[in-house]
């Protein structure tokens, strides 16, 4: 009977001993847990990204430092602050990934238009659109809508008023 009496105690001991190893160890097991899921995801959300980039890859304008990065080669040309809007919707037009830098020192601003080297082509028959695209603008400046208002004011001003008569007539 007390060998039965000691298996119980040495049991219930042995639970005991078994409980509080795991109540100490679980904090460490639950970081050692974070730890792994966190190192399991990061290769996940990296992959994830590559693929949105192959999807979506960055196209059109884009910072300098963007451009370069894509390791093919940079070529620049300068261009004049009229003509950078309609420049820049001529390369949208033809799929040309291209930079965008300003020349401060400048008082008029000008721009420096940096693009892919191998997009050599493609600019160049963007500067052949754009040129067509700045002979085609009329030169006579267009007068504002503040000059016109005033010229109607002129008009409405010089236009005789009536004269309303007002008669009051007693009756008997």
């Amino acid at each position: 009977m007390s060998k039965l009496i000691h298996e119980e105690i040495d049991k219930e001991i042995s639970g005991k001993s078994v409980n509080i190893a795991v109540r100490m160890l679980k904090p460490e097991l639950d970081q050692f847990m974070k730890g792994l899921n966190k190192a399991v995801q990061a290769p996940a959300k990296t992959a994830g990204k590559a693929v949105v980039n192959k999807i979506h890859p960055t196209s059109g304008r884009q910072s300098i430092k963007t451009l370069i990065k894509q390791g093919q080669g940079v070529s620049s040309i300068p261009l004049a602050d009229e003509g950078l809007r309609d420049f820049q919707k001529i390369a949208k037009k033809y799929g040309v990934d291209f930079a965008v830098v300003r020349d401060r020192e400048k008082s008029p601003p000008v721009y420096t238009v940096f693009f892919k080297a191998k997009d050599t082509d493609a600019v160049t028959r963007i500067l052949q659109d754009y040129s067509a695209k700045q002979i085609k603008k009329p030169s006579v400046a267009k007068t504002s809508v503040l000059e016109k208002l005033k010229k109607f004011k002129e008009i409405v001003a010089a236009i005789p008023k009536k004269v309303a008569e007002k008669k009051k007539e007693r009756s008997l």
